[in-house]
């Protein structure tokens, strides 16, 4: 079994996770109904503890503890996709970010699930169930919104569009790919992408909202290798504002 191949799939997935959970977390306060507020709130939390159980498992496999690697790395030590580092905007874009997102994590869980690496697929099988939530809350609000006013219509459209190319960056292909594959770890990039263009198209031909080709989009990528938007570094120096005060705090 390839370590380095384990590690940097643990990589992808926490680092995703963290990221995401802290955007969805600065909806806490000003979400657009108090439901939604609630809502992403829960998420965000969900999310930095199935980040924390990636960490733990990387920490028992020999990198640093948890708060080390969510709160001490730079911007190119990170193996999230560009799609989770985006800034919240509005509500529209976070909720078809979140759509998009959590469509493609529950197919990973689910293959997670079945991973011949024994410690992620307890740890999936363990956490797969609030992806269940998560889903259903996506794909509740898309059908809502998706076939409301012309407005809504618009907005989750236009959120769409901009969204697509950089939810197709999640499917960037591990350096690792054909040992994980091969070794029954983790499917190839590739399969889990069609499944999920599958799973939300199920869902879109319930609302008014159009898919774009995908042989139409440049996918963005670079982030599973350290290559980031601008947005990612300003937002570890704000996560990482409590501990840089006080290194002794916990997570």
């Amino acid at each position: 079994m390839n370590e380095l191949a384990i590690k940097e799939l643990l990589y992808t997935l926490a680092d995703n996770q963290l990221i995401l959970g802290h955007r969805n977390s600065e909806w806490t306060g000003i979400g657009p109904i108090l439901e939604e507020d609630i809502a992403f709130s829960s998420m965000a939390q969900d999310k930095l503890g199935h980040s924390l159980a990636f960490y733990t498992l990387l920490h028992e496999l020999g990198e640093s503890d948890p708060d080390t690697l969510a709160f001490m790395r730079n911007a190119a030590q990170f193996h999230c996709c560009h799609l989770v580092e985006l800034p919240i905007g509005e509500y529209d874009f976070s909720l078809i970010r979140h759509f998009l997102y959590d469509h493609a994590e529950a197919i990973r869980f689910e293959y997670l699930a079945q991973s011949s690496y024994e410690p992620a697929a307890k740890v999936a099988a363990k956490l797969r169930g609030e992806l269940k939530y998560h889903l259903l809350h996506a794909n509740t609000m898309v059908k809502q919104l998706g076939n409301a006013t012309a407005e809504s219509i618009s907005r989750l459209q236009q959120s769409l569009n901009y969204a697509f190319p950089y939810a197709l960056g999640m499917f960037q292909p591990s350096p690792y790919e054909a040992d994980l594959a091969s070794s029954n770890i983790f499917p190839r990039e590739s399969n889990i992408q069609a499944q999920w263009l599958e799973s939300i198209q199920k869902i879109l031909a319930q609302t008014q909202l159009q898919q774009t080709a995908v042989h139409t989009i440049s996918p963005v990528l670079g982030g599973r290798l350290g290559q980031h938007s601008e947005y990612l570094q300003p937002l570890l120096d704000e996560m990482a504002e409590v501990i840089n005060i006080d290194p002794s705090t916990e997570w």
